[in-house]
């Protein structure tokens, strides 16, 4: 550990916020005045490369951000925001969550700005960092990258983060999810009291944690009745695979096609429908998230209130402004199994 990482250490208190970093905290790490950080960090003025890079170097240790949003508040500072960072725009889910967020937050004063990671792992850092710039009061986020970590620094200096719809990985932050478990559970299980057996499961992208939850929960639905090997009838998709419609259709092309099929999502669902057309009076289907149109289609869903993911989430961030300290915590909200006729098809099982 180099000195200076020595002396910024010294500064934390383990278990409690940190004060944050001030022009002239991080001119007195670099030993120079706070004049010259400003002179540095706003990139006027000149300045020797040495004393440059003792700044930046200072700055960075000390995690010091310079508020863009607002130049006049006091050094420090933070606005009456907090923002939601989603997946991909065209996607309705996010915005009936952000609508939930949007009123809980509205009820204290707290304003809610919306920016989005168009579900590409790689820009999830650059555009929290971008929104963490503007002195947010909090972070709302649907994770898509592999890792959080880089947001443990900003969580000690206080700033609340929750994610929504799966938990952040290597980073210690409340998270609000789905009963997506027992949900696929739900849906299973009234297939296979209807006789089923040969039952398909479609999803994409499969490494998330909500489809890797809800497959866990298909697998275990058809162990209860005896079937061990699912591998046939999952088309676990990633990106840049066959989409949902094609994924279908191959479990239909197969030799002993499936009798049910179950979506993981409701991107996935649209992908089924289109390859079903109207038959489910020969394949049962069941999907995962309600969707619009999907009652006057009479397609059976395992659904929830998405506004809820957004009130509860919402309720954390305020309730971690109230108090940072304490483990941290995760909601589950409840899913329920809505029959509505395309998932009702009995069939007969072999004697």
């Amino acid at each position: 550990m180099t000195e200076t990482e020595t002396e910024a250490s010294a500064l934390a208190a383990p278990g409690t916020p940190q004060a944050r970093a001030t022009l002239a905290d991080v001119g007195r790490l670099a030993g120079v005045s706070p004049k010259t950080v400003s002179r540095v960090i706003l990139g006027s003025g000149n300045v020797a490369e040495g004393t440059r890079e003792r700044v930046l170097s200072a700055a960075r240790t000390l995690r010091f951000r310079p508020n863009h949003l607002a130049r006049n508040l006091r050094h420090g500072s933070v606005t009456n925001t907090v923002a939601f960072v989603i997946g991909d725009l065209t996607n309705p889910f996010y915005f009936l969550v952000a609508a939930g967020i949007e009123r809980e937050l509205a009820k204290h004063g707290l304003m809610m700005i919306l920016a989005s990671t168009d579900d590409d792992p790689a820009s999830e850092e650059r555009v929290v960092e971008t929104l963490l710039k503007q002195r947010v009061r909090a972070l709302l986020m649907v994770p898509i990258a592999a890792d959080q970590s880089y947001l443990e620094g900003e969580r000690q200096l206080g700033t609340p983060v929750v994610c929504i719809d799966r938990p952040a990985r290597n980073l210690i932050a409340d998270s609000v999810v789905l009963e997506n478990f027992t949900g696929m559970q739900k849906a299973v299980r009234s297939l296979t009291r209807a006789g089923h057996r040969k039952i398909g499961f479609v999803c994409s992208p499969a490494e998330l944690y909500t489809h890797q939850q809800r497959l866990l929960g298909y697998r275990q639905a058809l162990l209860e009745v005896g079937v061990t090997d699912t591998s046939r009838w999952e088309r676990l998709e990633d990106a840049d695979g066959p989409s949902a419609e094609e994924s279908v259709r191959d479990l239909l092309a197969l030799e002993d096609p499936p009798t049910a099929i179950i979506a993981g999502n409701n991107r996935a669902s649209s992908g089924v429908i289109h390859a079903l057309g109207n038959r489910f009076d020969k394949v049962a289907f069941v999907g995962f998230d309600d969707f619009e149109l999907a009652d006057s289609a009479g397609i059976s869903v395992v659904a929830y209130d998405p506004a809820e993911l957004g009130r509860q989430a919402a309720r954390l961030v305020l309730s971690r402004l109230n108090d940072p300290i304490g483990p941290p915590r995760q909601i589950e909200i409840p899913t329920s199994l809505i029959s509505r006729g395309s998932g009702e098809l009995t069939v007969t099982l072999p004697q």
